[in-house]
């Protein structure tokens, strides 16, 4: 199991720090319904995180169930494939920096996560975790390192619940500080969305191009 962590770690670390996850989990907690939804919106995270990452284990696990057999060429293909579309991402989140001294347009849906109730949290934080282009990528890449890094069922769903968690750090984060500061926490929250607001583009396009890196890279060595 600990191949399996250590392979998929970095890409967990990548899922950890998602910009507009982390500013739509500050809005909220700055909101009217703070705790409350704050709490739903990791809810919703973690689950869809272990969702779509305990369906791509067990497929891509399907496929490598003998402890002595060495994982099928297609696996190696998908991570490849993977790792190109990270790297297409990481373009994309480079050529949509703002320039510099103007402030990045908000997503028109970031308006109304004041009135949001803590179902709707629940669903954004779905939707953001597991349905977004960008995290989709990053979380079937991370389930797919782990399945082919061990071929026990169990150890991949051990080294899931720890990617799951690492992953889970970046929403977490905002709402430990807003359980813990109370009151002062609005300043605080203020500084981490403006700055997370301010170099989304830059800091995702970085991620992207690393993690797409590395998954090419183990790939071809694979099928070498």
């Amino acid at each position: 199991m600990g191949a399996a962590i250590g392979q998929s770690l970095p890409i967990a670390v990548g899922v950890l720090i998602t910009p507009t996850a982390i500013i739509a989990v500050v809005l909220m907690l700055v909101g009217r319904h703070g705790g409350t939804n704050g709490l739903a919106f990791l809810l919703g995270w973690v689950v869809g995180i272990a969702l779509v990452g305990t369906l791509v284990v067990l497929l891509v696990g399907g496929a490598h169930n003998s402890a002595d057999a060495e994982p099928p060429t297609w696996t190696s293909i998908l991570k490849l494939v993977l790792g190109l579309g990270l790297l297409a991402l990481a373009v994309k989140e480079w050529r949509a920096r703002p320039a510099p001294g103007s402030t990045p347009p908000a997503p028109k849906w970031m308006a109304a996560i004041d009135s949001f109730t803590a179902v709707k949290a629940f669903a954004l934080a779905f939707l953001l975790g597991a349905i977004n282009p960008k995290n989709l990528l990053l979380v079937v890449s991370g389930a797919a390192t782990i399945a082919q890094a061990t071929a026990s069922t169990s150890e991949q769903l051990g080294a899931l619940v720890v990617f799951v968690v690492v992953a889970s750090i970046g929403v977490a984060t905002p709402l430990v500080v807003y359980l813990v500061l109370g009151s002062r926490a609005a300043s605080v929250l203020e500084g981490l969305k403006s700055w997370m607001t301010q170099n989304n583009a830059t800091i995702m396009a970085v991620l992207l191009l690393v993690l797409g890196s590395k998954m090419i890279g183990d790939a071809i060595t694979a099928l070498s």
